[in-house]
């Protein structure tokens, strides 16, 4: 800085934290000028300035041209610029929504994997399982020769509608009814939900018998042959619903016949 409190171009590039080019360059157009000029034609910037260049950067940023930026300082007044600034910042509130709403989407994703990376996959365990926030669907409709793709699209319209302003970009996984896993190796789920942190409904606290295998989805019927087996040689009854999961997926698993499933039987001691 000099003497009068003026910076050199080096000087004002490093506490602004551009580059002299950029500066030269923002010159040239008539965007941001030096205050003066030395003996030797130096150029001198002001400390005011650095709130001009850390504006124009962010403004650039946000998708404003250098041309555009140039036009709103040739003709700026209060009015113009506040107007400017506020669809701006309703840029970044945009963005900002959408960057937290990914974030929790990517949460939810990396916390699945951490779920299961110290699991023994061979064995199968009776535990308390805490509650834990879903989305649940609707009752599947499977008349009329309805398919599961059918039910799996009902779901997200009906829920769709539901949450209107709810990301429905998480993991989609199964319920079955005990009725349907008592009877056997269930194919057709009673519901769907939402693995979704902000859902307004709850896989229940409870205890469940806890499975896992290796497979593609559907591939469950040894899984639960072996569970129903486990439960009843353990002294315990299945007593509700039933939750299949694939916290290993497409997402980090390359081949789609190596998933890592999860069954999860709601139990009772007999």
């Amino acid at each position: 800085m000099t003497e009068n409190g003026l910076f050199s171009i080096s000087g004002f590039a490093r506490y602004s934290r551009t580059t002299r080019d950029t500066l030269l360059h923002y010159d040239r157009i008539g965007l941001l000028s030096p205050t003066s000029r030395g003996e030797n034609n130096y150029r001198y910037y002001s400390a005011n300035q650095l709130t001009v260049v850390n504006v124009i950067r962010a403004l650039q940023r946000l998708g404003m041209t250098l041309e555009e930026i140039k036009a709103l300082k040739d003709r700026r007044t209060p009015k113009l610029t506040d107007a400017v600034l506020e669809q701006q910042i309703e840029k970044i509130d945009s963005k900002i929504d959408e960057w937290l709403l990914a974030r929790k989407l990517l949460l939810t994703i990396r916390d699945m994997i951490h779920s299961v990376s110290e699991v023994d996959e061979n064995v199968i365990s009776i535990q308390y399982m805490p509650a834990e926030a879903i989305i649940l669907g609707d009752l599947n409709d499977f008349s009329r020769k309805r398919e599961l793709y059918d039910a799996l699209l009902d779901f997200y319209q009906q829920t769709s509608k539901k949450y209107p302003q709810l990301d429905l970009n998480y993991p989609v996984w199964a319920v079955f009814s005990e009725e349907q896993v008592k009877k056997g190796v269930p194919s057709l789920p009673e519901r769907f939900y939402f693995h979704n942190p902000e859902g307004q409904d709850k896989r229940p606290a409870s205890l469940y018998a806890v499975g896992y295998s290796r497979g593609g989805y559907g591939q469950t019927e040894e899984l639960y042959k072996k569970m129903r087996d486990y439960i009843d040689a353990s002294g315990f009854e299945i007593c509700g619903n039933t939750y299949e999961e694939y916290p290993l997926n497409e997402v980090c698993i390359a081949e789609d016949n190596n998933y890592l499933i999860r069954i999860m039987i709601t139990v009772r001691e007999k």
